[in-house]
């Protein structure tokens, strides 16, 4: 993918010396360290080309959920699963190495109008930058 400017809705991290397959295989790695698991998987590239037929490079999207802090999310406010699960990208870089994008749940709650839910964005935004780094 080209380089470009990140978004302060996310976190990311280059990984210019891990191929694309190694870099998903630690992130799911770092994920679940931090008490997530991966509920979906979305192949963008074998998606746009079994529907478009176009070209993309590798890049997919994990759907990755922390149970006990869902819970919390949805009893606070039930239709936050419009929210869910927390999306990590990863992609390949032009010229090798991979980029990994993780939502900052901050951000992304600063929709929804509930105290409640700016202590739990902060605790879950801290979880993912701890798996982001671990990588």
């Amino acid at each position: 993918m080209m380089a470009q400017e990140t978004p302060d809705y996310g976190y990311f991290r280059d990984l210019p010396d891990t191929d694309y397959e190694e870099a998903v295989g630690r992130v799911t790695e770092a994920l679940k360290a931090e008490g997530f698991g991966i509920l979906t998987e979305i192949d963008v590239k074998a998606t746009l080309k079994k529907k478009l037929d176009v070209e993309f490079p590798r890049y997919i999207i994990l759907g990755a959920c922390n149970p006990p802090f869902a819970h919390k999310a949805l009893t606070a406010e039930p239709w936050i699963g419009l929210f869910m699960p927390c999306n990590v990208v990863v992609t390949e870089r032009d010229g090798g190495g991979s980029t990994v994008a993780v939502i900052n749940p901050q951000e992304m709650f600063k929709l929804v109008d509930k105290p409640e839910m700016e202590g739990l964005s902060a605790e879950v935004s801290v979880m993912l930058q701890a798996a982001l780094a671990r990588i």
